[in-house]
């Protein structure tokens, strides 16, 4: 490992920068530290480097992007400005982790992974579902041969009553979508990852806006504003691969469903998975056993696991777990569910 620590710059200082990646990297500070925040709300970058004790604030990103400082930059900004950022950041020589999703769509995010190769510079996005550890202990069932042939496996991201009360969630404009962008593309990611990323050829689906538009539906999440809501608020999709395989993909804010669901189930041919909570099905002696490994520490800080990989692959020069390959193939997923709710039809994926 390299002995010099990295400076790292965090690009939107709100909710998910000081609640996720900032307290990842405060956890490693043999590895790096922060040393500027940015934010359009001089307020907010000022509470977020008060409260981990960084020196230099800025209004404007790009100023920080000019510290010889900064080695790597967080982007934790609202989907609709994660392009900008990350493309400046590798133009100026920047590594970048940028939280999920990668861009609003797949034409963005095909630019920004273009961006990093020409900069020769690390790429990771925010799917932080990867690093829990009973994530990691599946994916070594599933290497090992355990659950041979993944043909299908059904990805649930389901909220009851989930709308977030805050933020610009509801706003198509800025967020490019409701669930399916929001909560959907974490379990998606997590389940071609564990599928060991097939080629997506085609995909179907529907979206619905049934609950988002009325006053008179309660918020789990705090209430949001039901006038300005223009996304949808369930999705369901139907993803083929090149081999054959198969996924099934629901995502809602609100379902009047008993209970709040997310998981994958994946079906193989020597066996199966759900993923929470982690369940091995497998047939042995004529009979199906059905078990639950138990992990220590299975509740670890998946952000904070994130951060410091983030942080590793760039001192020890290794690949990201969460590649921005890996993460423009769920942006071209996204972008085909979407536009085949649109044309009621099936769209194919280049």
């Amino acid at each position: 490992m390299a002995k010099k620590k990295l400076g790292i710059g965090i690009i939107g200082s709100g909710g998910i920068a000081q609640n996720a990646h900032m307290p990842g990297y405060a956890a490693v500070p043999d590895l790096c530290e922060i040393v500027a925040v940015a934010d359009v709300n001089p307020e907010t970058a000022k509470a977020a480097a008060q409260k981990f004790n960084v020196k230099h604030v800025f209004e404007d990103y790009k100023k920080l992007l000019e510290m010889d400082e900064v080695d790597a930059v967080s982007v934790c900004t609202p989907n609709y400005l994660h392009y900008e950022p990350t493309v400046m950041a590798f133009k100026a020589g920047k590594h970048v982790l940028c939280e999920k999703p990668i861009a609003m769509n797949a034409t963005e995010a095909a630019e920004m992974v273009a961006a990093g190769r020409a900069a020769n510079k690390k790429f990771q996005v925010g799917y932080n579902l990867r690093f829990a550890p009973h994530s990691q202990l599946l994916k070594k069932y599933i290497d090992a041969g355990d659950l041979g042939e993944i043909y299908f496996a059904r990805a649930q991201a389901l909220r009851r009553r989930g709308i977030p009360g805050w933020g610009v969630f509801i706003d198509k404009a800025k967020q490019g979508g409701g669930p399916l962008i929001d909560i959907g593309v974490h379990i998606l990611d997590l389940t071609l990852w564990l599928m060991g990323h097939p080629k997506p050829v085609a995909a179907s689906g529907q979206t619905y806006a049934k609950f988002g538009k009325r006053s008179d539906i309660v918020g789990f999440m705090g209430q949001w504003d039901y006038k300005n809501f223009t996304v949808e608020d369930f999705a369901i999709g139907l993803i083929r691969f090149d081999n054959g395989a198969t996924i099934s993909l629901e995502s809602s804010f609100v379902a009047n469903i008993p209970e709040d669901i997310f998981s994958s189930t994946l079906c193989g041919t020597e066996g199966g998975a759900v993923t929470h909570p982690l369940t091995i099905v497998r047939e042995q002696h004529r009979s199906l056993q059905v078990f639950q490994p138990q992990i220590p520490n299975p509740d670890i800080a998946t952000h904070s696991a994130e951060v410091k990989h983030f942080c590793e692959a760039i001192l020890n020069d290794t690949e990201p777990l969460v590649t921005g390959e890996q993460g423009l193939a769920v942006a071209q997923i996204m972008d085909a569910i979407y536009a085949s709710s649109e044309a009621g039809k099936e769209v194919a994926i280049s």
